[in-house]
C-alpha cells in the first residue's frame, strides 16, 4: 500500500508542476482546472491510502476521473490532442482508477490479522 500511496502521491506532484508554467501569460480555465484537480486528488488520494482514510478509493476514483476530462478537454475542446489517443488514454485512466480504486477498498476492509492464544 505504500508503494501506491507514494505513486499517487508522486503523481498529483507531477501534475503540479505543470500549473506554474500554466499562469505565465493567459491560462486556458479547463485546462488549469482539470491539472490543478489532478494535482490535488493524486495528492489526497495518496495521503488517505497511507491513512487508511475509507474515503481513499473515492478520490481515486476522482483522479481517474478529472484524468480523463482533462485529456478530453484538451482533445475536443482546445485540439492539441489527437482525439483517438485521447480517448484511449481516458478510457485507461478510467479502468486502471477502478481497479486502484477496489484494491484499496479491498485492502482496507480487510481485517488484520489476529493472534490466537
Amino acid at each position: 500500500m505504500l508503494v501506491i500511496a507514494l505513486g499517487l502521491v508522486a503523481y498529483g506532484i507531477y501534475r503540479g508542476l505543470y500549473i506554474p508554467a500554466m499562469l505565465v501569460g493567459r491560462p486556458v480555465p479547463p485546462l488549469l482546472i482539470g491539472f490543478l484537480l489532478q494535482a490535488l486528488f493524486g495528492i489526497v488520494a495518496g495521503l488517505g491510502v497511507v491513512l487508511g482514510a475509507p474515503w481513499s478509493p473515492l478520490v481515486i476514483i476522482l483522479l481517474g476521473v478529472s484524468v480523463a476530462a482533462t485529456v478530453l478537454v484538451e482533445a475536443f475542446v482546445l485540439g492539441i490532442v489527437a482525439y483517438l489517443h485521447a480517448l484511449l488514454e481516458a478510457v485507461v485512466a478510467i479502468i486502471v482508477a477502478v481497479l486502484l480504486a477496489a484494491y484499496v477498498k479491498d485492502r482496507l476492509g480487510a481485517s488484520p490479522p489476529t493472534t490466537h492464544p
